[in-house]
């Protein structure tokens, strides 16, 4: 995250929070084109080099007592396998690796994004949209493929007087198309929040009066950066795993 803030003309402070979030060209100036490098794509395939030390070469020498690498592979394992067991059923452990994917690259971009001076992919509407479709499409495809015409049963809402039954499908229909949306907004607009008010404090920091409470409200934001980090990836995950049940099991 950039934390810098520059002076104005005028004496006073300018504070750009929304600066850090600007995609642009990771090696030199210019305009960005189809194959170059930008700060995005840098740290998205810094985050897949992070997931692949971790979770293949950090268990490839498997031992009874295991290292720091394999204990925290295992524990991502273990934790991301009796979600989707508690969650979704155990006929959903099919679908373990996709899911596991998506918690591994989500919660890895978050936890770099923490780095001073890095980039946080996950705050971009861009790219938690294209996770969100993805979940989106898999599970309406996998509803289809595995139900046939029965998926429908999920908008149809057989427990309620059958007069409010055609209004309450209506609203199941609306709310089922939204999930993309809400998905994907959830994960960027409180890891970007988070992001600019670290940001603000830290510009306040070059103000000698307030510079130690701006010191200790960075901390604490970034206390609980760290914590939003994880809880963020995990509530995108097993939104992930409640929409696999649905496509699954979608009768109510």
């Amino acid at each position: 995250m950039a934390t810098e803030a520059t002076d104005a003309t005028g004496g006073g402070l300018v504070f750009h929070p929304m600066d850090q979030f600007i995609i642009k060209p990771m090696f030199g100036d210019g305009d960005i084109g189809l194959f170059t490098i930008t700060n995005s794509a840098f740290w998205m395939i810094l985050a897949i080099i992070v997931i692949v030390a971790l979770m293949v070469v950090g268990t490839r020498s498997r031992a009874i007592v295991p290292t720091r690498s394999q204990s925290v592979a295992e524990l991502a394992y273990g934790f991301v396998y009796k979600m989707i067991e508690d969650v979704t059923g155990k006929d959903a452990v099919v679908y373990f690796p996709y899911i596991m994917t998506l918690f591994m690259f989500i919660v890895t971009a978050n936890f770099l994004g923490l780095i001073p001076t890095s980039f946080t992919t996950t705050s971009h509407f861009a790219v938690t949209i294209i996770l969100a479709l993805a979940v989106f499409l898999t599970v309406t495809i996998l509803g289809f493929v595995k139900n046939g015409a029965g998926f429908l049963g999920l908008f149809w809402v057989s427990s309620a007087p059958l007069p409010l039954r055609p209004v309450l499908a209506i609203i199941e229909l609306i709310s089922y198309f939204v999930r993309p949306v809400s998905h994907s907004i959830r994960l960027a607009g409180n890891v970007m929040a988070g992001h600019a008010v670290i940001k603000v404090f830290a510009g306040f920091a070059a103000i000698w009066t307030i510079a130690p409470v701006s010191v200790l409200a960075i901390a604490a934001m970034y206390g609980l950066e760290i914590l939003v980090a994880f809880i963020q990836a995990y509530v995108f995950t097993i939104l992930t795993c409640v929409y696999l049940k649905d496509a699954l099991h979608p009768h109510h």
